[in-house]
C-alpha cells in the first residue's frame, strides 16, 4: 500500500513542477515534501521524480501520478456513496485534440462541477499513449483501445473539410485538385504528428504524397491563415462553416469531407465519479458529432 499523503506531495510536485509550490499548495514545509517524496521512492524502488525546472515525473512516476488522482476519484465516489460531500474538487488531467477543444469540448466540462481540469492537448491518434503511461486519467483519442484498465465510450466522428481561398485556389489548383498540385502547393500542417492532410489527399489521389507545409499549431491560426491565402488545411466543419458561408474559404473536393471517428477514454477507477462528465461528453458529442 501507498501512503496516500506521500502520493498527494507526488501529485503536487507534479502539478506545480516544483517542491517549493508543492509546499505551498499543501501548506507543508519543502523539506516535509521531499521526506515524502524520498519515501514513496524508497516504497516503489525507483526514482519518481526528475529534479529539473520544472520538476518533471519519470515513468514510473507518471503511473503513480495516475494512481494518485485515480485514489482521489475513488475517495470522491466513496463520499458520495456514503451519503456525504465530496469536498474539494478533484484534479482531473485529460488528453484532448485542439479542434475538440475549439469546437465542442469545453461546454461539457463547463456542465460539470466538482473538478479542476488540467487539459493536455495532444493529436487524436497519439493521445490513448498518454493514458498508457498514465500521464492522463482520461482522453478524447481516434483509436478504441483497448487501453488496460480504461473504458471506451464512441462519440461519433468529427468532420473535416480541405478548404482553402479562392484566390489560393485559383493560383495552385488552376486544373483542380490533383496529386501534382497537392504535392507543390502549401499545405496548412497543426504539427509533426499531424497525418490529416496527407490522409485525405491519400484518399483523394490513392497516392500517398509528400506534402510541403507550415507548421501552424493552433485550430483558429488555421482557419485564419487559410482564409489569408498562407495555405490550404483540413478544418473542423463547425469551424469554417462561415468562411464557406461568406466566400473567404471554399471546400477543395465538397464531396469529398474526411470523418475522424472519437472516443472518450477514461479509467475505470473511480468510473462513478467520472459518469456525470462522461454523460456530458456523450451529449455534446451526440449534438456536434457525426
Amino acid at each position: 500500500m501507498f501512503d496516500y499523503g506521500h502520493l498527494r506531495a507526488l501529485s503536487a510536485v507534479l502539478k506545480t513542477g516544483s517542491f517549493e509550490g508543492a509546499a505551498h499548495a499543501l501548506g507543508l514545509t519543502q523539506s516535509a515534501i521531499s521526506q515524502r517524496i524520498r519515501a514513496l521512492e524508497d516504497r516503489a524502488g525507483a526514482v519518481l521524480i526528475v529534479r529539473d525546472k520544472p520538476c518533471r515525473a519519470t515513468p514510473a512516476g507518471q503511473r503513480l501520478y495516475r494512481h494518485a488522482e485515480e485514489v482521489a476519484l475513488l475517495e470522491r465516489e466513496l463520499a458520495r456513496d456514503l451519503g456525504g460531500t465530496a469536498g474539494a474538487a478533484t484534479a482531473l488531467r485529460i488528453a484532448v485534440n485542439a479542434d475538440s477543444l475549439a469546437t465542442w469540448f469545453l461546454p461539457p466540462l463547463a456542465e460539470t462541477q466538482g473538478f479542476l481540469y488540467e487539459l493536455v492537448i495532444d493529436d487524436q491518434d497519439h493521445s490513448a499513449d498518454l493514458l498508457r503511461a498514465g500521464e492522463v486519467i482520461a482522453a478524447i483519442t481516434g483509436h478504441p483501445g483497448p487501453v488496460q484498465g480504461c473504458t471506451t465510450v464512441p462519440l461519433g466522428a468529427l468532420r473535416y473539410v480541405a478548404v482553402a481561398s479562392p484566390a489560393f485556389a485559383a493560383q495552385w489548383f488552376p486544373d483542380g485538385v490533383t496529386a501534382e498540385a497537392l504535392g507543390s502547393a502549401p499545405a496548412l500542417i497543426f504539427s509533426e504528428k499531424d497525418r490529416l492532410q496527407g490522409d485525405w489527399a491519400a484518399e483523394l489521389t490513392g497516392a500517398r504524397l509528400r506534402l510541403p507545409g507550415h507548421r501552424l499549431p493552433s485550430s483558429t491560426a488555421f482557419v485564419e491563415a487559410a482564409c489569408l491565402g498562407l495555405g490550404w488545411g483540413m478544418n473542423p466543419e463547425a469551424l469554417v462553416a462561415e468562411a464557406l458561408a461568406d466566400g473567404r474559404l471554399i471546400a477543395l473536393a465538397p464531396d469529398h469531407p474526411l470523418d475522424t471517428p472519437l472516443y472518450w477514454i477514461a479509467t475505470r477507477a473511480g468510473q462513478s465519479a467520472l459518469s456525470d462528465l462522461t454523460r456530458a461528453i456523450r451529449n455534446a458529442a451526440r449534438a456536434h458529432l457525426r
